[in-house]
């Protein structure tokens, strides 16, 4: 997937936002593209982009990380860099914001200067298989509370649809009606629906707007090596 310079990435605690969001990153990078990405997480001690930092080094990928990042402070604050995305028009900013409104509240404060360099996309993220989003009259209401907190409007949605490790196939398949209706409810357009790169060959066909994902984050326990490269561990 193709983008613009401002990239949001918004959804449900849980729903996958930091691993797409590493894809989007090191996918834009193989294509040429200088990236930037925004660790907007300042509510969820765990499983930030900034947790990836190796990662996104050996991919040539600047982070621009919540001050007190892998530290043992809870009490994360904006590092004043953060306005520096705004004068970096040769690239592509990823921004990778934190759950439902509480976590958007911080992109609330970037809103109006977004809005001012034209045109960004801001995508929401859902996942049938998430507690409080099996719905997809749920998930539009979660929307509506992050599209408030953020002072910014969602243009696109995501099916994220995932069991983490054990997802297979029929998951990816029985998931697709639930992005559809997500979607339509919106009234707006269904970008892609992800699927570990393992199962992409099988969906190929089956699935408009296909996008395989490589599984970075990864839950402290697994040890196989499958599909990823190291992180700090951590949900999908």
């Amino acid at each position: 997937m193709q983008f613009g310079q401002f990239v949001i990435i918004c959804g449900h605690y849980g729903c996958g936002k930091t691993n797409f969001a590493l894809n989007l990153a090191v996918d834009a990078v193989k294509r040429g593209e200088k990236v930037t990405l925004v660790d907007l997480d300042l509510v969820n001690p765990y499983f930030r982009s900034s947790d990836y930092e190796d990662l996104l080094h050996q991919h040539g990928i600047s982070l621009i990380a919540p001050v007190f990042a892998h530290s043992n402070l809870d009490l994360p604050a904006l590092p004043a860099r953060l306005q520096s995305i705004f004068a970096m028009p040769d690239q592509t900013v990823i921004l990778d914001v934190g759950g439902d409104d509480a976590g958007a509240t911080a992109l609330g404060g970037l809103s109006a200067k977004i809005r001012e360099h034209g045109a960004y996309q801001m995508l929401y993220l859902v996942n049938r298989y998430r507690a409080l989003t099996t719905q997809s009259e749920q998930a539009v209401e979660l929307l509506g509370e992050i599209e408030r907190a953020s002072r910014l409007r969602a243009t696109a949605v995501v099916n994220n649809s995932h069991l983490q490790q054990q997802t297979a196939s029929r998951d990816i398949l029985e998931a697709l009606p639930y992005g559809r209706q997500v979607a339509q409810q919106l009234g707006l357009p269904l970008a892609a629906t992800t699927a570990p790169v393992a199962l992409a060959q099988e969906l190929q066909g089956q699935v408009e707007n296909l996008y395989p994902v490589t599984r970075y984050v990864r839950p402290v326990w697994e040890t196989d090596g499958q599909d990823a490269q190291p992180g700090k561990g951590g949900a999908v």
